[in-house]
């Protein structure tokens, strides 16, 4: 296509503009989806009208007159660890799409063992004891997940809802948030 073609098409693109967001207020979820899979090149996991439209919006619009500036992405990357997460994951994933994941830091609350287990946890073999409701609660940490009255369970947020009949963080139920262990034997 020309340069003469090519500017015309954005022009023509840029005028339909309007036309494309005012019709995503008609839109029902399934067909926001459609769009947003469109645009974005990936499906939603949301299903939140309000929230598709307004990333629909964006992207139409960020599509038509571009993006942020290289000055804008030069200051984003220069702020780094700064910067909200969001952002951060962003700027990964723009710089190096084809790249893996990296592996998860210990910072971030959810590392991996080198066994695959959750760092958070205790050594295999340990036991968690809690007192609840005048009760006294024992769990082992086991290579598979956590022992509970002779059941193996998936999480300790699983043994604490089985426990309390709520939804409770296992790490914190357990006491293992902020360093203090209850952990009585290995």
């Amino acid at each position: 296509m020309s340069k003469r073609g090519a500017a015309r098409a954005a022009r023509n693109q840029l005028a339909d503009l309007p036309q494309q967001v005012a019709a995503l207020a008609s839109m029902s979820v399934p067909e926001l989806a459609a769009k947003y899979l469109e645009v974005y090149g990936e499906p939603t996991r949301s299903r939140n009208r309000d929230y598709l439209r307004k990333r629909l919006a964006y992207r139409i619009q960020e599509l038509a007159e571009g993006g942020l500036s290289a000055r804008a992405v030069a200051r984003i990357a220069e702020l780094g660890d700064k910067l909200p997460e969001r952002w951060r994951m962003r700027q990964e994933a723009e710089t190096r799409p084809s790249a893996p994941p990296p592996p998860p830091t210990p910072s971030d609350g959810r590392a991996a063992a080198a066994d695959g287990r959750d760092a958070r946890l205790p050594p295999q073999g340990t036991v968690l004891t809690r007192m609840y409701k005048g009760a006294q609660h024992r769990v082992t940490v086991r290579e598979g997940g956590i022992e509970y009255e002779g059941r193996l369970h998936r999480s300790l947020s699983s043994v604490a809802k089985l426990i309390t009949g709520t939804a409770w963080n296992g790490f914190t139920f357990f006491g293992l948030k902020d360093g203090g262990s209850k952990a009585v034997a290995r």
